[in-house]
């Protein structure tokens, strides 16, 4: 399989490949269009599209084949007896889409906070009613800027189709052991500063930004929550505060090494109404000790007058646990070859970038 990265922008999807020791614009694809979600699976490629008034749309590449377009999830009619549900029953986005373990097997989080299933590749989709249906749900708060409550990341154990954890802003983490069949919220010891003293501990309360787990070791979960960074070593059911990071505990993405338990990487921001890097500069939080403390990395990244932000879907890892990928809402985008230690830039101005994804095999 040859080396691929896929970006996804406000404005089109970007396919990446290196030559000659430089990353490079191989294709582009719906140019033009927003790309909310990606995943790449050999020579399997996902995008889903928001395109507003006309709706989220699914599309599916395989090879050099012409891309296909798939039925996208669907929530049912919203039942009389729900109208006091403070949710839309309609797609907003599809935020993420994920490998289930198993051959078609594909997990999407959508938002308003569904999570749908395909067993046939996307070619069909189905509402996980156990967490929809859920009296609990209608706690769910949405995320920033009046949207929906939303799923953002979806975790599947390597070792267990069956083991399920979703990451929901608004409302914590939710786990499920029987592959959807029923469901309970975990993240004990996360605590959420913007809210009532009361409240703040509530598993339900907490703004869950980003999920990432190691592969070889998942019961390592680390969390980018909105007022700070978690480390669960327990599957996510008991959480720690990393302390240790600079320069800011705010920000929105997270990436895990795929076999150190000891290794993960952030992108530090000023957090709530500016949301910019500090300082004017782009830099990224690598711990390698489990969270005790962190390099500052930034040879290679923008150090002065930047403002990039990197959303959450913005940061990601090859399977070499070598190689990441960083892009911004300025459409600046960061490749490094050695864990994060340097950053080159490809030669290419991108729109606003909403999601970074190595193609896996």
């Amino acid at each position: 399989m040859a080396e691929r990265l896929y970006v996804g922008t406000r404005k089109g999807l970007f396919e990446l490949a290196p030559d000659n020791g430089q990353w490079d614009i191989a294709a582009t694809h719906f140019l033009g269009d927003p790309v909310s979600a990606v995943l790449a699976q050999g020579d399997t490629v996902y995008a889903a599209l928001d395109l507003g008034h006309f709706g989220a749309k699914l599309w599916r590449r395989e090879g050099a084949e012409a891309w296909q377009e798939l039925a996208a999830p669907a929530f049912p009619p919203k039942p009389e007896d729900a109208a006091d549900d403070p949710h839309p029953w309609s797609l907003g986005k599809i935020w993420v889409i994920e490998p289930g373990g198993l051959p078609g097997r594909l997990w999407a989080g959508t938002m308003p906070g569904g999570l749908f299933r395909s067993d046939d590749g996307g070619e069909s989709w189905l509402l996980n009613e156990p967490l929809w249906f859920m009296p609990e749900r209608r706690q769910w708060q949405g995320v920033a800027g009046g949207e929906q409550p939303g799923i953002s990341s979806v975790l599947i154990d390597p070792r267990n189709p069956d083991d399920i954890r979703v990451g929901v802003s608004t409302a914590g983490v939710w786990a499920s052991t029987d592959g959807g069949a029923s469901w309970s919220i975990i993240n004990e010891g996360m605590y959420n500063e913007y809210m009532p003293p009361e409240q703040k501990g509530l598993p339900i309360a907490q703004d869950i930004h980003r999920l990432a787990r190691c592969a070889a070791h998942p019961e390592i979960v680390w969390c980018q929550h909105h007022n700070g960074v978690f480390r669960s070593e327990d599957r996510g059911h008991n959480w720690h505060e990393i302390t240790a990071i600079r320069p800011s505990k705010f920000g929105f993405a997270v990436a895990a090494h795929p076999r150190d338990p000891d290794t993960a990487w952030f992108v530090p921001a000023v957090k709530d109404e500016r949301r910019i890097p500090m300082d004017g500069k782009v830099v990224v939080a690598r711990t390698r000790d489990g969270g005790k403390s962190f390099d500052v990395l930034r040879n290679g990244l923008p150090q002065r007058y930047a403002y990039d932000l990197v959303w959450r879907h913005a940061l990601a890892i090859d399977a070499s646990g070598e190689r990441l990928a960083l892009g911004s809402t300025s459409g600046g985008l960061w490749i490094s070859e050695d864990c994060g230690d340097s950053w080159s830039a490809p030669e290419a101005r991108l729109p606003p970038i909403s999601v970074v994804r190595f193609a896996s095999n």
